[in-house]
């Protein structure tokens, strides 16, 4: 009788185990709110009580971790080796400063210059900027690259 019982209760167990449904949640970080004050973002008639301890805590965090690099993406927006490479990449960079309000680099990998665009944490937000440039810059592409911590 004992022995029926256990077996009943262990397919019991494993039925029940079975039947529950395990629910994932995905969050996405919206980066257009980046560099953001939420009192900014929260309008009129908010009031937010806080110690200062929390707010010297949280400056603190984003100071300590500025330096760190993180998988993201970029948009390749120039990539030559021709004898004319360097003063394209500088033309394109300055320009793209000049349009853009995302950060703009330029390198030099032997013999190639190259210059990319954004520091983007999703390759969602990188095709919307890579849709705006794509018409002045057709051979643009994204890459997956080590990007800077957001600001």
């Amino acid at each position: 009788m004992k022995r029926i019982l256990l077996i009943f209760l262990l397919v019991s167990a494993s039925w029940a185990l079975h039947a529950q449904e395990v629910q994932t949640v995905s969050a996405t970080v919206d980066s257009t709110l980046l560099g953001k004050s939420i009192l900014s973002v929260m309008g009129s008639g908010v009031e937010i009580r806080q110690s200062e301890a929390v707010k010297t805590a949280l400056n603190r965090y984003v100071q300590e971790n500025a330096g760190k690099a993180i998988s993201g993406y970029r948009i390749r927006v120039f990539y030559d080796n021709s004898p004319q490479a360097r003063v394209q990449s500088e033309s394109i960079e300055k320009l793209l400063r000049q349009q853009l309000s995302v950060a703009v680099y330029r390198s030099f990998e032997s013999p190639n210059y190259k210059v990319t665009v954004g520091d983007f944490r999703s390759k969602d937000e990188a095709l919307r900027v890579y849709n705006a440039l794509k018409g002045t810059y057709p051979t643009a592409y994204i890459i997956k690259e080590t990007i800077n911590y957001p600001r």
